[in-house]
């Protein structure tokens, strides 16, 4: 209830905020409104006096031919012409007097004709000529008849300041009245408020202390549920380290296992005469230790969701270097940009890597020694480039060997990290490039 009551007392207030700045924005147009109508009346008793006065200097130089009584009205002409060029502006909104002014304008621009016509006359000694145009009553006819217009430009200035006073009268009162009212409403409204108030301040404190013991409920509760989270979170903290440590221990036994596979390879392939079986084997152990290499990483990493694939390539091809460096036949050279890559797709591109790097060796350099450079780099359009590049001679052009079963896994891995493949044949040498997206997964 007690809203209520200061409700209608802000709405009293407002309303005579509103009502004094409406009249007030209302008084000061009424004020400009009676400035322009005091000086259009002003303007029309100049007019009216500029033109006497000019009248005035005819009559008295056309009866003594003395040139001072023209001084008055060179002084009446400037004035009334100034006055008469002014008065348009002055009439906007007198719906009455604006098609008035041209004609007045026509007739007091005739009437100093007439009088300049008898001056020039008078000036050249044919006064009598000067005299016969007075005596036709045009010039007085022109003087009352502008008499007539200004007088009708004067009587409606006055009725405007008559209007316009009365406004302002009624609004002073109208005024009064609002505030009035509005004061004894806002009174009336703030002692009910008040009254309302007292009643609802026992209720408050009575509400207060049954909140405090809420509250002091409430926070019993909140320490309880807050030791819950906390012995909760250090359970939950202490299962992911748990979780982590397994993994690890996974990846190093994988590493553990792919490696004695790929042993066994290589003895395998060691114990064999073959060529194209042993071939076969290194392959396979080329494989096996790309993999291997992964696991080796993520048990050796703080985070195994993600490989540093510089770090990785460069293992693998040092690796590679010491297997194929034994006969000192291929170097093999990098220049690896620091990226990191998810886990699985790591595994695809050492993969891709050593399947490009192990054919290169094969296939590029058959009876000679060579170079095979591998680099890795980020794009601009923020994708990495894996490249594996040669010099072997114009009849390898890197064309595939074997069984073919290499370019099979080169384009499914490839597939598998949404990865796009281009190769590059040159004289001499061949280029292998593998354009991939850094956050696949």
């Amino acid at each position: 209830m007690q809203f209520l009551f200061i409700t209608v007392g802000l709405i009293a207030l407002a309303s005579i905020v509103s009502v004094a700045f409406w009249l007030d924005r209302r008084s000061s147009e009424l004020a400009v409104q009676t400035l322009a109508a005091r000086d259009l009346k002003t303007a029309a008793v100049v007019l009216r006096e500029a033109l006497q006065r000019a009248e005035s200097s005819q009559r008295g130089f056309l009866y003594t031919n003395n040139e001072v009584y023209l001084a008055p009205f060179s002084s009446a002409r400037i004035e009334a012409r100034r006055v008469i060029a002014d008065i348009p502006s002055r009439v906007e909104g007198y719906e009455t007097l604006e098609p008035l002014i041209p004609k007045l304008r026509s007739i007091i621009d005739d009437k100093f004709l007439e009088i300049e016509e008898t001056i020039d006359l008078a000036r050249s000694q044919r006064s009598r000529e000067a005299l016969d145009v007075v005596l036709t009553n045009r010039g007085k006819a022109l003087m009352d008849e502008s008499n007539i217009y200004i007088t009708g430009v004067s009587l409606a200035a006055d009725q405007r300041l008559s209007t316009l006073v009365g406004e302002q009268a009624r609004n002073a009162e109208l005024l009064r009245l609002v505030s009035v009212t509005g004061a004894l409403v806002a009174v009336l409204s703030v002692g009910a408020a008040l009254l309302t108030l007292r009643r609802y301040a026992a209720e408050l404190v009575r509400a207060r202390d049954a909140l405090s013991a809420i509250n002091g409920e409430l926070e019993h509760k909140v320490a309880l549920r807050t030791a819950d989270l906390i012995r909760r979170t250090e359970q939950m903290r202490e299962a992911k380290d748990r979780a982590e440590l397994l993994m690890r221990e996974v990846y190093h036994r994988v590493a553990n296992s792919l490696g004695m596979v790929s042993a066994l390879v290589r003895l395998q392939s060691n114990a064999l005469e073959d060529q194209t079986t042993k071939a076969v084997l290194e392959e396979i152990q080329s494989r096996i230790q790309a993999v291997a290499m992964v696991h080796q990483r993520l048990y050796q990493s703080d985070d195994v969701s993600e490989v540093a694939l510089d770090d990785y390539l460069r293992s693998m091809l040092e690796q590679f270097q010491s297997m194929m460096g034994q006969h000192n036949r291929i170097r093999l050279k990098f220049q690896l940009e620091p990226l990191a890559l998810k886990t699985d797709s790591s595994i695809n591109l050492g993969v891709i890597a050593a399947e490009w790097v192990m054919n290169a060796a094969k296939y590029a350099y058959p009876d000679r020694s060579g170079e095979v450079r591998v680099s890795l780099s980020r794009t601009p359009d923020g994708k990495a480039l894996l490249a594996v590049e040669d010099d072997g001679t114009e009849s390898c052009k890197g064309e595939i060997k074997g069984t073919g079963l290499g370019t099979r896994i080169v384009k499914a891995m490839a597939r598998a990290i949404d990865a796009t493949i281009d190769y590059e044949y040159r004289q001499p040498g061949f280029t292998a490039r593998l354009a991939f997206p850094l956050n696949s997964s």
